[in-house]
């Protein structure tokens, strides 16, 4: 079976993958001066980065949690994340309110993904 860690480092992984199920740590924006709308595009985006760099894409993913600092941005999470997500894949999905771990952070998300065999 398949083992792989992801960027690891002494706290935690980028993402960990056991067969073909992978495990993405938290997806956080780097630039905590935008609003919803940008922090949400930035952590969309590196969900996308994670899974091409385990051989998958957004097709592949399962589950994704959304913690939102501030529940009033849901509407512009949504409008973001409509217009991201795999309409002919779209995974199961939770958000919930939470104090994030950084001052400025609107947005965290974790994902699952299923991916593809690797070749060979």
């Amino acid at each position: 079976m398949t083992f792989q860690r992801l960027d690891p480092g002494a706290r935690m992984s980028e993402a960990v993958r056991v067969g073909e199920i992978a495990f993405l740590a938290g997806q956080i924006p780097d630039d905590l001066t935008g609003d919803i709308t940008a922090q949400t595009r930035e952590v969309l985006a590196n969900i996308d980065d994670v899974l091409v760099r385990l051989g998958g894409s957004k097709a592949d993913l399962v589950s994704v949690q959304v913690w939102l600092a501030d529940m009033s941005d849901f509407a512009g999470m949504n409008a973001v994340w409509d217009a991201w997500v795999d309409r002919q894949n779209p995974p199961a999905r939770a958000t919930g309110g939470v104090a994030l771990a950084r001052p400025g952070m609107r947005v965290e998300m974790i994902a699952v993904a299923r991916l593809p065999q690797a070749a060979g």
